[in-house]
């Protein structure tokens, strides 16, 4: 799925835009391609059919698994880690306790489960306990652990990082950040504290009122700079936008304009492929539905960085090499 050759260099100043248009439309449809390969790849088969074995958790048992175990990942029970992952909690683990609900027969008066009925003052009588349909009746606490207290057969995973060149890339990006009017930071990977994400698009910086940008740093400085460039898409398109119902298409958005911009660079982004696929499930003409804001975006990014690049470049030439030792 690797795609990393550059067919456009966008020199000639007065057919340049049409150019960057074609070409970012181009790869937009290669990448719509790429994402119906990985959709249908055997990889991310058995990737979603793991999925489908963990809990989206409330927002309470988020805080409570947070709270007891910061560095939590994936958590699962004692029984569903052994018969579903042929995985085990290791010796001596403590549990991570959260609320699991408790679904019964229930009472259509009085919601009680028939335990409880009997001894409320409830007088339904028109159907037998046996016959009335299951409910919500309460809560109880549950063990779970999280896969870093187990052992056994390892958790498929899918590969969405980047790869190329990228040393000059990544200070390029944090030297653009001004102009691009978005305050950047890379976290040391002890200090980060957004559990799995890369980056995140946080709220404005009280300072500059600008959007503010984290990235949590490694060794890997193409897919370093590819989270960058996914969160200045998060700054520069959706800082502003308030809709829950948006997310997965801001994902898109955003990450559609890393491959772009990463591809122009001669980054190995093909793992946004799967990256998308994990987000839009089967339809990845989104992708290309919104090619206007992503080709937009992409190429201020482009500019951007190419003017940082070739500033930095002059920079290198005038300075003095100091392996010259003057005698």
């Amino acid at each position: 799925m690797s795609v990393t050759e550059r067919p456009a260099s966008f020199t000639e100043t007065e057919t340049r835009s049409d150019e960057m248009n074609e070409t970012i439309k181009t790869w937009v449809d290669d990448l719509v391609d790429l994402v119906d390969e990985a959709a249908a790849s055997e990889e991310f088969k058995a990737w979603l059919d793991v999925q489908s074995h963990f809990h989206d958790y409330s927002y309470r048992n988020t805080l409570l698994i947070k709270h007891q175990y910061p560095q939590a990942t994936r958590v699962a029970g004692y029984n569903t880690w052994r018969t579903e992952f042929d995985r085990h909690v290791q010796e001596g683990e403590s549990a991570i306790w959260i609320w699991a609900p408790i679904i019964t027969k229930q009472c259509p008066e009085c919601g009680n489960s028939p335990s409880y009925h009997e001894n409320s003052s409830c007088e339904y009588d028109e159907t037998p306990p046996e016959k009335w349909s299951k409910g919500l009746v309460g809560f109880k606490p549950t063990a779970v652990f999280d896969v870093s207290q187990t052992d056994g057969e390892p958790l498929p995973d899918l590969e969405t990082e980047a790869y190329g060149e990228a040393s000059n890339l990544v200070p390029a990006l944090l030297e653009s950040a001004e102009q691009l009017d978005v305050d950047a930071q890379i976290v040391s990977s002890d200090e980060w504290t957004y559990g799995e994400a890369k980056g995140v698009c946080k709220q404005r910086c009280p300072m500059t009122m600008r959007p503010r940008v984290e990235v949590k740093d490694r060794n890997n400085q193409a897919d370093l700079a590819g989270t960058l460039i996914h969160e200045y898409a998060h700054a520069i398109l959706h800082f502003d936008v308030d809709d829950r119902d948006e997310r997965t298409k801001r994902e898109l958005e955003a990450e559609a304009v890393a491959y772009v911009v990463g591809r122009f660079f001669e980054l190995d982004m093909s793992g946004s492929a799967f990256y998308l696929a994990a987000w839009q499930g089967d339809d990845p003409k989104a992708v290309s539905d919104r090619l206007g804001r992503i080709s937009n975006t992409a190429q201020e990014l482009i500019d951007t960085l190419e003017r940082e690049l070739d500033r930095a470049a002059k920079t290198r030439e005038t300075e003095p090499d100091e392996s010259v030792i003057e005698r």
